[in-house]
């Protein structure tokens, strides 16, 4: 880099671009390098840099998406664009974090860079990433925090940087830095989250874009957002998939040929039919998916453009007698949750779909405050964004709300179709939110997250609500009375009408993804192919105390890593986490061992927050580091 510093890169190139100059695919993440020659083998240089800080780059540790990483990759494309066998023309794409700064700097204009694609990332840091969800803090903060820490202190490897891997590691971890303290120090949307969100000024990306995101992974609603805020040429597309994946729950498609009719498109100048095809293409789901399912049935249903021109709007009021479309006098219905509502949802972004997916929906709702419709007279096609504007009051100046949406059989049977949460403290902005005044009625819109579901003839449609949704997000400060008034309170639905060129979709192909070449893995699959050793749910009875223990994803595939949350159902500030991990590398010269730890423990106004890295190479400790922070809650 201009500044000295060296990243380290891994590079194939085809034989042929000596005397044939080639475009190039740029992949750019922390997560080490990882790849094969899939992409030279179809006239495509692939170069992988770790950034700076990590892998085998040197540098400090950076926080994600600083503008240091953003700065080189700048330079990065520059350099790549003027090497003699890449034809000036740059393409930068990946999942993830690789996502996020493919859209972050596809915002600064490389003139090299002239298409990208975004796979399972966002473009709003702090509504959609893992950090807060609807204003709420999200336990996905201290999953991704922890292993960010332990990626942060991994070394370099002695075989790719040589004799100076332990300088490197060294400078590393004296230079650590607290990231999720950091994180929960910025509860509310302000600049260090405007910060690589794209969505601040969409005009400043001028490349063609293709957004692609999965029904299970957290990030899909991003590809809504970006179609409808992009003015450049852009595409969407999203599957049934988990985060990072095109093939699991299936049905899989040939990402590797989607991509390539991309790529051949905007930088060879082949006309692939590509951008002659609608902006949005979904896999319109015949049923959620649930734990251990590994195909969701459904089919693909396209929209010419984005926001649809294809829906209208089907209104539910939320009454006395249930879900009705008419509206009644006003009647009132109290919520007082237990604080383990939520038990039965997914992770945020489940990897382990055995372990982490929604489960049937019936434990929760049987405590929650539900409103069902009656059974449905014909099939119905929902794309797109449900809105729940509700009438309300609470008894505490904090207060969350947590809305299910889900699909009731006649068996009794409960899917989990969409969700939110909301901090009602946030209900005006997300940037200044309001303590709200106890007793006073306010009416909330709650945009829940969008869907692509077909509910089905003599099914019912249920909304659930509760003042609590563990563990995904971390409850309020004190217990809280919600008062719901039904009557005027409504739901709406956007209803597609199907196409007939729904039936008419150029098929995807079938699979022959390189996944298992070592490059689209997801994260549970870098961790060796297997999902946590356990996760149990043990109730005390006498103390009302839930623990949920388990053996969450370690992607980086070197450790073990062990959680724990509990919490007693009567009592908010009861809520803790401790989240271990213990990462080994070896080789001929060195045996080394990381182990870090993280703990949240929580009171009626501050959050109590602990880290600790701990370093040994050969048995030997030479490391050690360990924070405490206090950070007052704001509002949360």
């Amino acid at each position: 880099m201009s500044d000295g510093v060296r990243i380290n890169a891994r590079m194939w190139i085809p034989a042929s671009a000596d005397s044939e100059p080639v475009p190039a695919l740029l992949h750019y993440h922390p997560y080490r390098q990882r790849g094969d020659e899939t992409f030279s083998s179809y006239g495509y240089a692939f170069v992988i840099p770790d950034v700076r800080g990590s892998g085998q780059s040197e540098g400090r540790v950076q926080d994600e998406y600083v503008k240091q990483e953003q700065d080189d990759a700048v330079e990065l494309i520059d350099w790549i664009s003027k090497q003699p066998w890449c034809n000036g023309k740059v393409g930068m794409f990946g999942s993830s974090w690789s996502g996020f700064n493919a859209l972050q700097v596809a915002a600064r204009k490389p003139p090299a860079l002239k298409a990208i694609i975004a796979q399972c990332c966002s473009d709003d840091r702090y509504e959609d990433d893992a950090h807060y969800l609807g204003g709420c803090l999200a336990q996905e903060m201290f999953v991704w925090g922890a292993l960010w820490m332990a990626l942060s202190a991994s070394p370099p490897s002695p075989e790719i940087v040589g004799d100076r891997w332990r300088e490197i590691w060294l400078e590393r971890l004296n230079h650590l830095q607290f990231f999720v303290g950091d994180w929960m120090s910025h509860q509310h949307r302000d600049s260090f989250w405007r910060h690589g969100s794209v969505c601040e000024d969409y005009s400043r990306i001028e490349c063609p874009v293709y957004a692609v995101g999965g029904w299970v992974d957290s990030y899909y609603p991003a590809v809504f957002r970006m179609l409808a805020g992009l003015s450049c040429p852009r595409k969407g597309l999203i599957g049934p998939w988990a985060h990072s994946s095109f093939q699991s729950p299936g049905p899989a498609i040939d990402w590797l040929g989607e991509s390539l009719r991309w790529w051949d498109y905007w930088l060879k100048g082949i006309d692939t039919g590509i951008m002659a095809e609608p902006m949005l293409r979904v896999w319109m789901q015949h049923e959620a998916h649930l734990l251990g399912m590994r195909e969701v049935r459904g089919h693909w249903v396209a929209e010419e453009t984005w926001p649809s021109q294809r829906t209208a709007s089907l209104q539910y009021y939320l009454t006395s007698k249930g879900l009705s479309d008419k509206a009644t006098d006003e009647t009132s219905h109290l919520v007082i949750s237990p604080q383990t509502v939520g038990i039965a949802g997914s992770h945020l972004c489940p990897y382990d779909l055995d372990t982490e997916a929604a489960a049937d929906q019936r434990i929760d709702d049987a405590r929650s405050l539900t409103f069902d419709s009656e059974p449905l007279q014909a099939d119905i096609q929902v794309l797109g964004a449900a809105v729940l504007t509700l009438d309300l009051m609470v008894d505490k100046p904090v207060a969350f709300l947590a809305v299910r949406l889900n699909e009731v059989s006649p068996t009794g049977a409960s899917t989990r179709i969409t969700f939110a949460v909301k901090n009602l403290t946030h209900r005006e902005s997300r940037e200044s939110p309001a303590a709200l005044e106890p007793g006073r009625k306010y009416r909330v819109d709650i945009r829940l997250r969008e869907q692509a579901h077909l509910y089905r003839t003599g099914n019912r449609l249920r909304v659930a609500l509760s003042t609590t949704y563990w563990p995904l997000i971390w409850p309020t400060p004190e217990p809280v009375t919600l008062t719901v008034f039904a009557g005027q309170s409504e739901l709406s639905l956007p209803i597609r009408s199907p196409g007939e060129g729904d039936q008419n979709l150029r098929p995807f192909g079938e699979n022959r993804n390189f996944a298992a070449r070592g490059e689209f893995l997801t994260l549970r699959q870098l961790a060796n192919g297997s999902g946590p050793t356990h996760k149990t749910f043990h109730w005390d009875v006498r103390s009302r105390k839930l623990t949920i223990a388990s053996a969450p994803a370690d992607m980086l595939g070197t450790g073990n890593a062990r959680e724990t949350l509990e919490i007693r159902d009567c009592d908010p500030i009861s809520a803790s986490l401790e989240y271990k991990r213990d990462g080994i590398c070896k080789g001929k010269d060195y045996d080394v061992r990381v182990e870090t730890l993280l703990t949240l423990r929580v009171t009626k106004d501050q959050f109590v927050l602990k880290g600790e890295v701990r370093a040994l190479d050969a048995g030997q400790e030479v490391f050690m580091r360990r924070w405490n922070r206090i950070i007052a809650r704001q509002l949360n």
